[in-house]
C-alpha cells in the first residue's frame, strides 16, 4: 500500500463512525504450495528492501508436559547451522553430538544417583570433549551469510503459537534468503545442543526464577489459563529443559518443522510471480512434515474467584485483574478493543484517578490480549510506595462495574476508535511491521485479520461494550493476582489475601 493510498483511507474515513467497515484495500497475494507452505507476498516499490518472514506453527500451544519449551529451544538450535552451513567439516558432527550424548546420559543417571562427583568428573569430560568439537565449528555462519548481503533486523522469536525467523534485505538478494531458509528446514544440525540448553536453562534463571516479576507473572498465568496449553511458559519448566536430549529436540525439528506448518511472508520491493516461483524451486521438493494434533483442551467455566498473592524480597509492587474472554474470531472479541481504550492512557478512567488524582499508583491501565482459541482482558496498576493494594483492587472493581452498569460516552467510543484506526494505518505503513503482522494473523487463522479485526472494532457500539461486559467482566469469573516486596505494611497482615509467600 502506498503513502498516496493511505492518505485516500485516513480522508475517506475520517467520518469513520457512519461507516461500516475499515475499507484498506491491502494487496496480498496468497498462495499453497503443494507440500503445503503458505507463501504471502505483498509489494511496495517504495524502497528496495524486503522483508522477510519465516514462520513455523509449533509454539507452546502444542507442548505437553515433559516436553514444554522444545519450540524454544529448537529455535537457538535453528541458528547452529546445518550441514553446509556453519561447519568446516561436516562429517564429524555425528561423531562428537554422539560421544556428548553418552556423557549426558551418565551424568543425568549420576545425578539421579546422587553422585555429585562423578557429575563434576563428566562435565569435565564433556567440556573437553565440547572445546575440540567448537574448533570444527564455523561461528554465526549463518547470520554472518545474511549481514555480509546487507541483511538487518535479524533476529528469531518463539511464543505460544509459533516461532518466527525475521530479516530484512535488499531485494537483490532474495534467492540467497530461500536458499539459506530451505536449508534450515531442511539440513539443521543440532550442533553444540548440550552448551546450549545450559544456556536455555540460564535464560529462565534470569527470567523468572531470579526476578520476582517473573515467577509472579508465570505462576498467575498458569493458576488463569487452567487446562487451557496457553499456561504453559513457552521457555518451558526448569525440569524439562534440563533433561532435554538431543533426540527428543531433533524428533520435533524432523517431524513438525516442515512446510505443512510454515507460513512465508514477503513485503516490500519484490514481485509476486518471482517470489512464488522462488518459492517451489527452494521450497517445493520438502517434504510436507505431521500436523499438530488439534488443541482442544479448555479451562472450565470459572465458578469462583481465583486469588493470589505473592510476597518476595525486592519485588515491584502489582495489582492485577484477569478475565477469560472470547478467541480473536468470536464477534465479542473487538468489543474489548473498545474497553482497552476506555480504561486506557492519560485521557481513560483509570490513570487519572489512580496515578494523577489519587497518586496510589504510578501505572494504571487495561490491556485486550485477543488470540485464537480464548483471549485474557487485563486491568491493573503499579501500586506507588506504601499504596495499599486492597483499596487499589476496589477502585479497579469499581471502574469495571461502571462498565457493567452504564453506558460509556459517545467521546469515549470515538476517542477509541480513532485511536485503533490510527494504530492500524500507521502499521501498515511500515513493511517490517506488515510482515511481522501478516504472519501473525495468519498463525492465528487467517491474515486478513489485519484489516478485518480493526474493521469489526469500527463498528462496536456502546450497547454491545455494556452488555460484553455485563457477560464476561464478573467478579466470580476473575483472577486476581498480587506482588507485594516483603517490608509492603499489606504483607504483614493475617488473613485470606494472603495465600503464598516465599524468598527469592
Amino acid at each position: 500500500m502506498s503513502i498516496r493510498r493511505l492518505a485516500t483511507v485516513v480522508a475517506l474515513l475520517s467520518g469513520w463512525a457512519a461507516a461500516d467497515s475499515l475499507d484498506v484495500d491491502l494487496a496480498v497475494r496468497d498462495t499453497v504450495l503443494a507440500n503445503g507452505l503458505r507463501v504471502l507476498v505483498h509489494e511496495d516499490h517504495t524502497v528496495p528492501t524486503v522483508s522477510c518472514r519465516l514462520l513455523y506453527a509449533t509454539g507452546s500451544v502444542h507442548e505437553h508436559p515433559g516436553g514444554t519449551g522444545v519450540a524454544h529451544m529448537l529455535e537457538h538450535m535453528l541458528f547452529k547451522g546445518t550441514k553446509k552451513e556453519g561447519t568446516l567439516d561436516s562429517t564429524v558432527d555425528d561423531k562428537f553430538l554422539t560421544r556428548l550424548d553418552d556423557l549426558d546420559a551418565r551424568r543425568h543417571a549420576a545425578r539421579d544417583r546422587h553422585d555429585t562427583a562423578e557429575m563434576r568428573t563428566l562435565k569435565l569430560k564433556m567440556d573437553s570433549v565440547t572445546d575440540r568439537y567448537r574448533k570444527t565449528f564455523v561461528k554465526e555462519e549463518l547470520w554472518q551469510a545474511f549481514k555480509t548481503a546487507g541483511g538487518t533486523g535479524l533476529n528469531a522469536s518463539t511464543t505460544d503459537l509459533g516461532t518466527t525467523y525475521y530479516v530484512t534485505l535488499p531485494r537483490n538478494r532474495l534467492e540467497l534468503y530461500f536458499w539459506l531458509e530451505s536449508d534450515c528446514m531442511v539440513n539443521a544440525v543440532m550442533r553444540d545442543f548440550h552448551a546450549e540448553r545450559d544456556v536455555v536453562r540460564e535464560e529462565r534463571r534470569m527470567r523468572y526464577e531470579n526476578r520476582p516479576e517473573g515467577r509472579y507473572w508465570e505462576t498467575i498465568e498458569n493458576m488463569f489459563w487452567g487446562a487451557h496449553p496457553y499456561g504453559i511458559p513457552t521457555i518451558g519448566w526448569p525440569t524439562d529443559i534440563e533433561n532435554y536430549t538431543r533426540q527428543q529436540i531433533e524428533e520435533h525439528y524432523r517431524t513438525y518443522y516442515g512446510p505443512r506448518n510454515a507460513i512465508l511472508v514477503l513485503a516490500g520491493d519484490v514481485r509476486s510471480d518471482t517470489a512464488f516461483a522462488l518459492a517451489v524451486k527452494y521450497f517445493g521438493d520438502i517434504h510436507k512434515g505431521a500436523a499438530f494434533p488439534k488443541v482442544t483442551s479448555r479451562d472450565p467455566e470459572p465458578v469462583g474467584q481465583k486469588r493470589f498473592v505473592d510476597i518476595q524480597d525486592n519485588a515491584k509492587p502489582s495489582v492485577d485483574i484477569l478475565f477469560p474472554t472470547p478467541a480473536i474470531q468470536d464477534s465479542e472479541a473487538a468489543v474489548f478493543e473498545i474497553v482497552e481504550g476506555v480504561l486506557s492512557g492519560a485521557a481513560g478512567r483509570l490513570e487519572p484517578i489512580l496515578v494523577d488524582s489519587l497518586r496510589l499508583a504510578t501505572e494504571a491501565g487495561a490491556s485486550n490480549d485477543a488470540r485464537p482459541y480464548a483471549s485474557m482482558f487485563y486491568v491493573g496498576g503499579t501500586p506507588a510506595p506504601g499504596a495499599d493494594p486492597e483499596r487499589i483492587e476496589a477502585l479497579l472493581w469499581e471502574q469495571i462495574a461502571r462498565l457493567r452498569d452504564t453506558l460509556i460516552t459517545d467521546r469515549e467510543l470515538v476517542r477509541v476508535k480513532n485511536r485503533v484506526l490510527a494504530a492500524r494505518i500507521n502499521k501498515l505503513r511500515d513493511m517490517e511491521t506488515l510482515a511481522t503482522d501478516l504472519g501473525s494473523m495468519a498463525l492465528y487463522g487467517d491474515w486478513r485479520l489485519i484489516t478485518t479485526f480493526p474493521a469489526a472494532v469500527q463498528k462496536v457500539t456502546a450497547e454491545q461494550v455494556r452488555a460484553a461486559a455485563r457477560k464476561w467482566l464478573r467478579p466470580e469469573r476473575s483472577t486476581v493476582g498480587w506482588l507485594l516486596p516483603r517490608n509492603h505494611s499489606a504483607a504483614t497482615r493475617t488473613g485470606t489475601y494472603l495465600t503464598h509467600a516465599r524468598g527469592n
